[in-house]
């Protein structure tokens, strides 16, 4: 069974096209076509309402820390409550990204994407310290190129690698860590101890950073060397002429402002005057020559900084997708998609391989299959969907009056003791769809018949 580091687990197509696919790859017999459609039909209903299920559970985690919340609370829980609730929701929201194929970027892959060199090349800090949940995954990672100036004139083209999907969960300290780090709270741009979820598309790895709401823009090395360089060497100019003529600039300068006599206690008349103008008027138009290019460096830097600035207001409005409560109903459905899709691949397989198939020759074969029919390079997650597809099963024999006692499981997966796998034929496949469909509520109570023969 192989591995690869440069592919993802995703499925890049929709769930009814991968429908579509496996009925239009030809191995499927007439009268079984309509049988796996309402097998599949029947497999993402299920899945459907599994999934709202823990779609509730996110919402009601969420409501507290939501800080776009419209309704009111009822009942506001304790901080104990509220605690066990925050962490309900962030291990149930890595629950979702890991169904819908979404990859973690841990703290020190942030780290390293924030030490690469963005498109605008200016100094950037996130305080992590600020937050008590930073949880960061993405999906679709590929590579794009783009044109730059490198020193202000040469254009060079760079690779930018680009994430086509980029799912974000923020988890703010209270009020009392930004006030004693002297914030002032009403000028913050989040709520304290809030949550905030960001769904993004197409943001490349070096700009990461401007996703979080408390980033820092400073100069970089070379933008600082720029703007210091020309004032120290203006400054060094001005102080190499003047110095040596300092009593008689204060002369030249009583001269002006006092008169003859006042000039005369520095020894300073009309000629000293003109022979010390031209010495000022040299100092004076190098120090404003590099002054004017240090004030030049420093422009540019402003300059810098309202690019990234309308960088990050573009990557927040054309690049948001969906933010807060609302990113919790996108990924649940596209967990949804995703391990349908991932279990109709496997059904399917398996359906069409009369003598069974290992899990090496499954995963195998589906990856190939994805390449040749598809040219979608994967690496298919077998192992989760073995188990999920195992789980599908429903109780034969018959009914006791205890219940399930003397009735076994039967298993939409089998797997013999050498380790192949099999599947149940479809009309038997969707006979246990059915019984689990049908048992998705129970609720024991008279049937409708006797009810309506009663009130007789």
């Amino acid at each position: 069974m192989a591995s690869y580091a440069d592919r993802e687990a995703f499925i890049p197509y929709r769930r009814a096209d991968i429908i579509q696919i496996c009925i239009e790859d030809g191995r499927l017999a007439p009268e079984q076509i309509p049988l796996f459609q309402d097998f599949c039909t029947i497999l993402s209903a299920y899945y459907h309402v599994q999934s709202q299920k823990l779609l509730e559970t996110l919402k009601d985690a969420f409501t507290p820390f939501n800080p776009d919340i419209d309704t009111r609370i009822r009942n506001n829980p304790t901080a104990e409550v509220q605690q066990q609730m925050e962490q309900q929701l962030v291990q149930a929201f890595e629950k979702v990204l890991k169904q819908a194929n979404y990859t973690p970027l841990s703290s020190d892959d942030l780290q390293g994407a924030f030490a690469s060199e963005s498109l605008i090349t200016l100094k950037t800090s996130v305080d992590f310290d600020d937050y008590e949940h930073v949880i960061f995954y993405f999906r679709g990672d590929n590579y794009t190129t783009a044109t730059v100036k490198k020193w202000g004139f040469k254009k060079v083209e760079i690779e930018i690698d680009n994430l086509e999907r980029v799912a974000l969960l923020l988890k703010f300290k209270d009020s009392d860590h930004f006030l004693a780090r002297k914030h002032k709270i009403e000028e913050l741009s989040f709520t304290p101890g809030k949550m905030y979820i960001y769904l993004y598309k197409n943001v490349p790895r070096s700009d990461l950073e401007i996703l979080f709401p408390n980033v820092k823009v400073r100069m970089n090395w070379k933008d600082r060397l720029l703007f210091i360089v020309p004032a120290l060497v203006a400054a060094s100019q001005l102080l190499i002429k003047i110095v040596p003529s300092l009593l008689i600039i204060a002369g030249v300068i009583a001269l002006v402002t006092l008169g003859t006599d006042a000039a005369a206690w520095f020894s300073v008349d009309q000629r000293t005057m003109s022979n010390v103008l031209p010495v000022l008027i040299t100092a004076l138009t190098i120090g404003m020559t590099l002054g004017g290019f240090a004030f030049k460096q420093y422009t540019s830097y402003k300059h810098k900084r309202l690019q990234f600035l309308k960088r990050v207001t573009d990557t927040l409005f054309f690049k948001n997708l969906v933010t807060n409560a609302g990113v919790l109903y996108t990924l649940i459905d596209a967990a949804e998609e995703e391990e349908c899709k991932e279990i109709i691949l496997v059904y399917y397989h398996l359906l069409i391989a009369e003598q069974g198939l290992s899990r090496e020759a499954l995963d195998n074969a589906i990856e190939q299959w994805m390449e040749t029919r598809l040219d979608a390079r994967i690496d298919f997650d077998i192992g989760k969907t073995l188990r999920n597809l195992e789980a599908l099963q429903a109780p034969i024999g018959p009914v006791q009056s205890d219940g399930n006692a003397g009735m076994t499981h039967v298993a939409l997966l089998q797997t013999d003791t050498q380790g192949i796998h099999r599947v149940l034929p479809l009309s038997e496949a969707n006979a246990v769809m059915d019984y689990i469909w049908d048992n998705i509520f129970q609720y024991t109570s008279p049937t409708l018949d006797e009810l309506l023969s009663d009130s007789r």
